[in-house]
């Protein structure tokens, strides 16, 4: 049986960046130096415990993310290694959806690049309290003092630098702590002794500089501090520590720490960093839901004494286990054997094993508490976002927004034995990643399925081939537009009357329609007055709305950035009904979108491309066939550019074969998704 470890002896975190920063490299040694692996595994080997899968392993990513529990100095740690690609952006924000803290990974050679700002965005949203670890400092243009510059600059983030590092790329061998005046050296290969001497004599006055200017921003962030610093007394360690604690918990500013993953060299310290500085589940906020029968808002506070409240955050289709739902706890105590009430479809669902997951080991548990992550088998009704709590006391939590797919391809079983097979694979990853949709085209008869990106679907169809035996024939990728209006439409007005043999059906509605700012979504706005249409059909009305909304009449892509303004009708005392309603909204919008100018919106992508300065002319004359807006250019470490656009997302499939033979593969690009802007291409199908 695990030990259970006290609230204030816990900690949930996440490991999230950039691709390619070092994230998995830098679990794997956490992994080691806490004791739960004998042997380090390695990301080129696929050898690693959090990428676990097949294709990560092939491919050296991480694609989802991986929960773990280990302990360090009598704490227990729960952490997620967490994917850096943005086509799998989905598991970094329902893991930071569940976590109390982050460990930001920086690459030292390039530090803050464009995932890295998407994560802190993301970790802004949700307040998560992090810490900063530049990695990478053995390599050749690697620049801690560069990485701290960047953190301050793009992110706009206060960056406290904790430590000095002695010895420059391939001669990097230990660092300075500022805060307690020491030098650490990792001198045998596998660095789990740390060697703690004093600071060699040609670093000390540095050293003794770049303290005074630490303390002297840690006093600026507590005000007690502030008038001992004024004053000239000695501030010590413990009330330093105390302050830079503070300024975590309330997002005020962040300890950056420096080290080398792969070199064996930091990582007990940002262990430390994470105990001394990251929170408890005690110290972070209750957690706010609402009454699903009264939609009063409840607060419910980290205790094992309150009512049961868990959110599921992760489904995954375990071939072995079965289904497996990832959970955190937030008040009171998850038993196994228990019914346990889903508030979010209102289903009773009794707990079968529960489990604490050791990335793909596991070890069966009796309960797991407040604060506490684990995973539970046997969920059949349970999904993504869902919440779980106590039938006496029903609560529901916020669920995790995801971003809407971008692309889409055409999908068929090849034989008739695979259509069954299909069927259940496509069901099962849909339920486990909630960018990942599956749709039946009405025209074509066709199953369409989307995603995030190229990577994104071509791992989920590898997936399908291996996991569930699936042998299918899958289309291009295509661009996943949308429409809307681009201008007002002030009056539509359609009445739906059909007489049949006995009742008849009648709805009435008026609208006004006009275009809103992007990303707006479809907005419905009820301002019926005088009572023109009985209050029962309102919901009918939004209903067909958002039912039309769902296939343009250009080319049949969903419409968005609409607001639909519901002000007059009438209604027939004998053959109104809730389906007349229905049918009139649907009609009247899609009247509504062919008076208002529709037009066809397009993904476009935010791409940085990094390449060496010789290839610049050859990569921006590449952009510009792409129909790329060039938005800013940088110099970056090692004589590298940096370029940055707006590209529509069709002018980006095959890109990276295209830029690998234009730079001798020495060229790197990340895109995500930016915004979606008006086209006038004609559409391919």
């Amino acid at each position: 049986m695990t030990r259970e470890y006290p609230f204030e002896r816990m900690r949930n975190i996440g490991v999230i960046a950039h691709i390619d920063a070092g994230k998995t490299t830098t679990t794997e040694r956490i992994l080691f130096y806490t004791g739960k692996t004998y042997k380090m595994g390695s990301v080129d080997d696929g050898t690693t415990v959090t990428d676990w899968m097949d294709q990560e392993r092939e491919r050296g990513i991480t694609i989802v993310s991986a929960a773990i529990t280990t302990e360090w100095k009598d704490y227990q740690i729960n952490l997620i290694d967490t994917p850096g690609h943005i086509d799998f952006t989905a598991e970094v924000q329902r893991s930071l959806r569940v976590l109390d803290g982050g460990v930001v990974v920086f690459d030292g050679v390039q530090g803050v690049e464009p995932q890295s700002e998407t994560v802190w965005r993301q970790a802004d949203r949700y307040n998560v309290p992090r810490i900063c670890f530049v990695n990478k400092l053995d390599r050749m243009g690697a620049s801690y003092s560069y990485s701290i510059q960047t953190i301050r600059e793009k992110l706009g983030a206060n960056p406290l630098q904790m430590q000095i590092q002695i010895g420059k790329e391939a001669d990097f061998k230990g660092v300075i702590d500022l805060l307690n005046m020491k030098a650490i050296f990792w001198k045998d290969e596998m660095g789990s002794e740390p060697v703690v001497e004093e600071i060699p004599a040609d670093m000390l006055e540095d050293a003794k500089e770049q303290r005074a200017v630490l303390v002297e921003r840690i006093a600026e962030l507590d005000d007690n501090l502030v008038v001992k610093f004024l004053e000239g007394e000695e501030i010590t360690v413990p009330e330093l520590k105390a302050a830079i604690r503070h300024a975590v918990l309330t997002n005020t500013a962040t300890p950056v720490f420096c080290g080398s993953s792969l070199k064996n060299k930091g990582v007990q310290l940002l262990l430390d960093a994470v105990i001394d500085y990251l929170p408890s589940p005690a110290e972070v906020p209750p957690v706010k839901g609402t009454d699903p029968h009264t939609e009063k808002e409840i607060v419910r506070n980290n205790s094992l004494d309150e009512p049961l409240c868990a959110l599921i955050f992760k489904i995954v289709s375990d071939p072995y286990a079965g289904r497996m739902a990832y959970f955190r706890v937030y008040s009171g105590k998850l038993e196994q054997g228990v019914m346990a009430y889903n508030s979010s479809n209102q289903k009773k669902e009794r707990v079968g094993r529960l489990i604490r997951v050791y990335a793909d080991h596991r070890e069966d548990l009796a309960e797991i508490g407040a604060g506490d992550i684990g995973a539970v088998l046997g969920l059949k009704n349970a999904s993504t976002g869902d919440t779980i709590c106590s039938a006496h006391d029903p609560i529901v939590l916020e669920r995790i927004a995801f971003p809407e797919p971008v692309i889409f391809v055409a999908i068929e079983p090849k034989t008739l034995a695979d259509q069954d097979k299909l069927a259940n694979a496509l069901q099962k990853l849909s339920e486990e990643d909630p960018t990942f949709r599956v749709h039946v085209d009405e025209n074509t008869g066709q199953t369409i399925i989307s995603g995030m990106g190229e990577l994104h679907l071509e791992i989920l169809v590898d997936r399908m081939m291996r996991e569930f035996g699936v042998q299918a024939n899958v289309g291009k990728p295509r661009v996943s537009f949308r429409e809307t209006i681009t201008r007002k439409v002030p009056k539509v007005d359609y009445k739906y009357a059909k007489q049949t043999g006995g009742h008849g059906q009648y709805g009435h509605v008026v609208f006004s329609m006009e275009p809103m700012e992007q990303g707006s979504g479809i907005k419905f706005e009820n301002k019926i007055t005088k009572g023109s249409v009985p209050t029962e059909y309102f919901k009918a009305v939004e209903t067909g709305v958002k039912e039309a909304a769902e296939a343009g009449v250009i080319a049949g892509y969903p419409v968005t950035d609409v607001l639909v303004t519901f002000y007059d009708g009438s209604y027939h005392e004998v053959d109104s009904s809730e389906m007349a309603f229905k049918m009139a909204a649907t009609f009247a919008f899609r009247e509504g979108i062919e008076k208002g100018s529709p037009t066809l919106l397009q993904p476009i992508m935010g791409v940085e491309v990094v390449i060496p300065d010789e290839y610049l002319g050859d990569v921006l004359g590449q952009l510009s066939s792409r129909k790329a807006e060039i938005t800013g250019m940088e110099p970056k470490p090692g004589n590298a550019q940096a370029v940055h656009a707006n590209v529509p997302l069709a002018g980006m499939f095959g890109y990276a074969t295209d830029l690998r033979s234009a730079t001798q593969g020495r060229g790197v690009f990340s895109m995500e998704f930016s915004h979606y802007a008006p086209t006038t291409e004609e559409i391919k199908n």
